[in-house]
């Protein structure tokens, strides 16, 4: 069976991948599988342009298709920040709760009404010589005003983002919810039609 590189070392990310393309024509393996240390610079203006820099990288340095994906919070009251930049929203690398901390006090009276954002996510996927495919996925909510659920490692925003469409905080979805409203099963079922 032909092997799927996801082109990242987090391993919640990996996981995630797999439980979704399990359906899917191919083997896929995370970067840790081939023991790939390397990491490339994500210094991308857009997601697009992430996603496109990490599946290149990497469909370089193995020669098999590849799938990279970027993505991060656009909360419309700070006009579309933390976006691209979502870790290093302040210059540096910031820790899980370094992210909510900082991103309640910047909404700090901003009313409930106006705390709409969204969780976007881009894909790219490049096959051997073949030129990449992108498609996108997004999930709409608002922000909560205090940290109303502890941290889950990697994904700082679930504790205070609360998803429109099922008036639940992202991080209290059962697994049939996430896959109701995942802005990455959104993405890779436009990019199973393009297959």
């Amino acid at each position: 069976m032909q092997k799927l590189v996801i082109a990242s070392h987090n391993p919640g990310k990996v996981a995630e991948f797999k439980k979704l393309l399990a359906d899917w024509p191919f083997e896929i393996i995370g970067l840790a599988d081939l023991n790939i240390e390397d990491d490339v610079e994500e210094t991308g203006k857009t997601f697009q342009d992430n996603a496109l820099l990490k599946a290149d990288f990497f469909h370089q340095l193995t020669g098999l298709p590849t799938l990279a994906d970027d993505g991060g919070m656009e909360i419309d009251a700070l006009n579309g920040e933390p976006g691209v930049k979502s870790r290093r929203w302040r210059g540096y690398t910031m820790t899980d709760q370094e992210m909510v901390d900082y991103t309640l006090k910047k909404l700090q009276g901003v009313p409930t009404p106006d705390r709409t954002c969204r969780l976007k996510v881009v894909l790219c996927l490049i096959m051997p010589n073949q030129d990449p495919i992108f498609t996108e996925g997004s999930i709409e909510g608002v922000m909560t005003d205090k940290q109303e659920l502890p941290i889950s490692e990697g994904y700082p925003f679930r504790s205070i983002f609360r998803v429109t469409k099922l008036n639940k905080l992202y991080g209290e979805l059962t697994d049939e919810e996430h896959n109701q409203v995942s802005q990455r099963l959104k993405a890779l079922n436009k990019l199973r039609t393009q297959l």
